[in-house]
């Protein structure tokens, strides 16, 4: 497993919608075990391909260490739920700076496993959370977005003024 470099904000890239993955391959199964390895050492619970300037609809989620890994490609949401939560988020793209994000508290998604096979799954609590901020990536939506103009310059400050 390589460390790939991970894209900062406010690197353009990071507000590109990414293609639908085609190929189901060993290729692809060694990008998701190279974003694993990334994300674990940033550190962080999920992380997208965008992440690290590959453009495709792939993301990996591990919310209960070792052994939980998750793998979505070509995620997408069905259904959301009209309940919402609020949860703190940040992102491996911008360390050092979080806010409180409102999303809804269920959703259920469609995607495919590392083989191509299509999966369905319902998800509430963090893993809602998870999955919707990081198909909100994938769809080129850059987390700071969900928050108010006023949030987001705060946010931005902060981040320019931690990095030095």
């Amino acid at each position: 497993m390589a460390l790939l470099p991970i894209l900062r904000y406010p690197d353009p890239r990071l507000r590109q919608a990414c293609h639908p993955v085609e190929v189901f391959d060993a290729r692809l199964a060694t990008l998701a075990d190279d974003l694993a390895a990334t994300m674990r050492a940033a550190p962080g619970i999920g992380i997208t391909a965008a992440h690290v300037g590959i453009l495709e609809r792939l993301t990996v989620i591990e919310l209960d260490g070792p052994g939980s890994l998750k793998v979505y490609v070509n995620p997408e949401i069905d259904w959301f739920s009209p309940e919402v939560q609020r949860h703190t988020e940040g992102s491996v793209s911008m360390p050092g700076v979080t806010d409180e994000i409102e999303r809804p508290a269920r959703i259920r998604l469609t995607y495919q496993d590392l083989s191509g096979t299509t999966r369905t799954e319902e998800a509430d609590g963090l893993l809602s959370i998870c999955l919707q901020h990081e198909i909100d990536q994938l769809d080129g939506i850059f987390w700071i977005d969900r928050l108010s103009r006023l949030k987001r310059e705060r946010i931005v400050k902060k981040y320019d003024k931690a990095r030095g």
